[in-house]
């Protein structure tokens, strides 16, 4: 007999990601313009500091997320490494506006963003841990709106925190991530599972997973893989350069900026729960299709905005479109990998998302300066990348989403 959805219990999972998306949109929002504005670096330096550390990031998170499917302990395979790396993201994401220099403030974005890495993969594979396959959009939706949440307070309450100084709207992410995370640590029991066995001379390495995914007769988990590379391309380069496009091309202060950018995430906010409610209808790659076309198309848009008013109409659909893509990707990355490797393969899908972070932001920051300074040339490189993406997806031959029992571990509220 199929058991009822257990909203409550998922809203207090969502707590995790809530926490999370608070730190980025004010990270992408300030620093690029901390280091323009206040030390005169280039686009290209800029995005190399933005992003320098995913270099070693990219290999991380999926390490971690391998090692939390096999990590037992008395409390979880997951929770130990939030309790150790979200208060360590918390002070050193305090640092950043802090540095007088750019070495420093470089070394703190390092230590966040490794922090960060210790335990974000682990926290959303929780996701995989406690949903069947049939539930899991549904799942994210719920989670994607709980993180569109954060990514909306983060806007807004920095935006008016700003003005009392750079440092606050930093303070404010740390204080609440943290007490967002305490509430996952406490509320949400996870699940038992068996000890899952290495193999001799493995010892269960993400690239063994990388590998049997490029390997498989079935292309669709590789092509899953490089549609969220593609995808992610395009929107971490609009959405690491947006506030320098507003502030420099159409002289909006970055303020006001991280107001506007709020449209985005309320749009992601009030179609995150539906989008995964459409997947779960109609299927999630038919779904993630439509959002990437209206994204590319969105993005050609981008190349003619020229006020405020305009910038605010390719924000706020944008916003939506992103939950159509977003939201699914996840739970069709996870019915590849299968329950036993939920961590690993969480991992590979921020492998995906990081090598993303780092190429796209730095390709648009050197064209930026090879054009002199023309910010719009961030929409074409995102249009290009969101097509490809499409292509991709188009290609992937999508599983059907099973019914089954799985026994509840996490206390309703």
């Amino acid at each position: 007999m199929k058991s009822r959805f257990p909203y409550a219990r998922t809203f207090l999972l969502g707590f995790g990601f809530f926490g999370i998306s608070l730190i980025w949109p004010i990270f992408n929002n300030y620093v690029p313009i901390f280091l323009q504005e206040g030390f005169g670096l280039s686009a290209t330096l800029t995005a190399f500091v933005m992003t320098w550390d995913n270099y070693l990031n990219m290999f991380v998170q999926p390490l971690v997320g391998e090692r939390s499917d096999r990590l037992q302990t008395r409390i979880g395979r997951r929770k130990p490494f939030m309790l150790v790396g979200a208060p360590l993201a918390a002070v050193f994401f305090i640092l950043v506006p802090t540095m007088g220099g750019v070495a420093g403030i470089m070394f703190a974005i390092l230590l966040t963003n490794l922090s960060m890495a210790l335990f974000r993969a682990p926290t959303i594979a929780l996701l995989g841990d406690l949903f069947p396959s049939h539930q899991r959009s549904m799942a994210n939706g719920i989670i994607n709106l709980m993180g569109g949440i954060g990514s909306i307070l983060a806007f807004l309450v920095g935006g008016l925190l700003y003005r009392y100084g750079r440092i606050t709207p930093f303070a404010f992410g740390s204080v609440v991530m943290l007490a967002a995370i305490t509430t996952v640590l406490l509320f949400v029991r996870e699940p038992s599972q068996p000890v899952v066995e290495e193999k001799k001379g493995e010892e269960g390495r993400f690239l063994t997973n990388l590998k049997e995914v490029m390997q498989s007769q079935d292309r669709s988990g590789l092509l899953i893989l490089l549609a969220i590379l593609c995808w992610f391309l395009g929107f971490n380069a609009m959405e690491t350069w947006i506030s320098s496009f507003g502030k420099f091309t159409l002289g909006i202060d970055e303020g006001r900026m991280g107001i506007l950018t709020s449209g985005l995430a309320l749009m992601f906010v009030v179609f995150a729960l539906p989008s995964g409610m459409l997947a779960t209808r109609f299927g999630r790659r038919r779904i993630i299709l439509v959002g990437i076309t209206g994204l590319t198309l969105l993005l050609v848009y981008g190349l003619f905005v020229q006020n405020q008013a305009m910038l605010i109409s390719f924000l706020v659909p944008a916003g939506f479109f992103w939950a159509l893509s977003n939201v699914n990707s996840l739970p069709m990355v996870y019915d590849v990998g299968g329950d036993a490797r939920i961590g690993a393969f969480t991992g590979l899908y921020y492998l995906a998302s990081n090598i993303a972070a780092v190429g796209g932001p730095q390709i648009v920051g050197a064209l930026i300066d090879l054009s002199g300074g023309n910010y719009r040339l961030m929409f074409v490189f995102s249009a290009v990348f969101m097509a490809l993406a499409g292509v991709c997806m188009a290609r992937v031959r999508e599983r059907k989403q099973t019914v089954q029992e799985r026994t509840p571990a996490v206390q309703d509220a």
